[in-house]
């Protein structure tokens, strides 16, 4: 008799080409690991279709078969959400054969874009038309649009332009038993019944496989303007936001946080990044964008200067040109791979109030140095929208694997805080692996209940990227 496994995998490679079912072990290994390398699986193989069709093909035999399926991009995600189990039952799906713009339309001011094209390739595409793709990472030039539409990616203009969710109009979606849903329609206004897309953006895979979106567009700067400037504190940071919202209005794209300890790391890792205002304790990076050209760095100067008078600021810089700005967004791009290259951390990606933040960063603080009296903070993230990244690296010198013992017991103090002050335990990161326990804890059971029964209409058999979110 055959062996089923081994029928599964001739009938993958009749559908994609042999060349795209990977076996060996040196060939899957970079599909088996997570971006942080907190999680490691194995897997039959990976399968690398170039279409819809092709996916829909092998999402349609895994289903025939009773093999469930992990959907991966560009495997840059935070939560373990992209990789298989240690049980090695898992196909994985790697999408990014799929790397087609399909359409761009410049009268519409939408671009229609495969699941496999990376979110740079986006952003280059539509500058190219004269139009911006405002989503905007860290890890852009490798992260994908699948990617980012599974997990509802955040970034650095949510303040203006809103997450994944907000940018997107349509959505192509391969569901659990192989069928094909064509929802890429460009409109702004469509009443015709459930908003289904909705469903599968930050859905993380479980519910369907994203294979190309309709992403919406807007007119390109003229204008832009990159500052830093030097905080006292956190109500002091949030004072400047209000300072700068009140004279830049929907011109403010971006305001992050960084406190000097986590801008000290990114320059202990990246010592050609500068120092442009040393001995201070918080940071705010601001940047601000004008469709047409004019006075907004003037502008800028301006506000500054008078947050400046007004004590809601310390002392601010503006960059000279596009270089310097480059550098001012790299010292707050590279903390997350200083703190890699630091050793093991306790990663929080967390939202609250903005009136709630300084509240809770001093409660939370308290806590976890009376917890764990050498751990380092490195606080920084997205203030402009309420989103933080709280971290705790291990003390310098020590056992860091010790240190990560403690994380179930740091993940509890900041998350039972983070909970009474009316926030959410994962603002852009996702669930994964990595949070699911958690997410028992402080959604209702109300919640998980019409969660799950979502997840058992559309995907009865639960072979789409098990174990993950529930």
């Amino acid at each position: 008799m055959a062996d089923p496994g081994a029928t599964l995998l001739a009938r993958l490679a009749d559908a994609v080409g042999s060349a795209h079912v990977l076996t060996a072990a040196a060939d899957t290994a970079p599909y088996l690991v997570d971006w942080r390398g907190r999680y490691h699986g194995t897997t039959p193989a990976v399968v690398r279709p170039g279409s819809t069709a092709e996916v829909a093909a092998v999402v349609g035999l895994c289903a025939d078969a009773g093999v469930p399926v992990v959907p991966q991009g560009g495997n840059t995600g935070m939560c373990g959400g992209a990789t298989p189990h240690r049980d090695g039952g898992e196909i994985v799906v790697a999408l990014t054969r799929l790397d087609r713009i399909r359409a761009l339309d410049t009268d519409n001011a939408t671009i229609t874009v495969e699941a496999g094209v990376t979110l740079h390739a986006v952003q280059q595409a539509a500058s190219a038309a004269g139009l911006l793709f405002p989503l905007s990472l860290a890890s852009e030039g490798s992260c994908t649009i699948g990617g980012n539409l599974s997990t509802n990616a955040g970034g650095t203009a949510v303040l203006r332009f809103g997450n994944t969710r907000d940018l997107t109009l349509g959505l192509e979606v391969v569901l659990a038993d192989g069928r094909v849903w064509d929802g890429l329609r460009g409109l702004r206004k469509d009443n015709t019944g459930y908003d289904l897309k909705q469903l599968f953006i930050g859905g993380e895979g479980t519910l369907g496989i994203v294979t190309a979106a309709v992403m919406k567009l807007f007119p390109a700067p003229a204008a832009r303007v990159t500052a830093f400037a030097a905080v006292a504190d956190v109500e002091h940071a949030l004072a400047l936001l209000r300072h700068m919202k009140h004279s830049l209005g929907d011109r403010l794209t971006g305001f992050e946080l960084i406190s000097q300890f986590a801008l000290g790391l990114s320059r202990k890792h990246h010592p050609a990044l500068p120092d442009p205002l040393p001995g201070h304790p918080w940071y705010v990076l601001v940047q601000a964008d004008d469709a047409a050209p004019g006075i907004l760095a003037q502008v800028v100067e301006e506000a500054l200067a008078r947050a400046v008078e007004d004590g809601a600021a310390s002392d601010a810089t503006i960059a000279q040109s596009q270089d310097q700005a480059a550098r001012l967004w790299a010292l707050r791009e590279n903390i997350s791979e200083a703190q890699r290259r630091e050793g093991p951390n306790v990663k929080h990606d967390i939202s609250l109030p903005l009136s709630a933040i300084p509240g809770f960063l001093a409660r939370s603080e308290a806590a976890l140095c009376a917890a764990f009296s050498r751990a380092r903070l490195v606080v920084f993230g997205h203030l402009g929208d309420g989103n933080l990244h709280y971290n705790l690296s291990a003390p310098e010198g020590g056992d860091a694997q010790s240190f990560m013992a403690n994380a179930p017991a740091a993940n509890r103090i900041v998350h039972d805080l983070v909970a009474a002050a009316g926030g959410s335990i994962s603002a852009e990161h996702g669930i994964g692996q990595l949070k699911r326990t958690e997410l028992r804890r402080y959604k209702s059971d109300l919640e998980l209940d019409l969660m799950r029964r979502v997840k058992a209409a559309l995907d009865p058999h639960g072979l789409l990227n098990p174990g993950k979110v529930l």
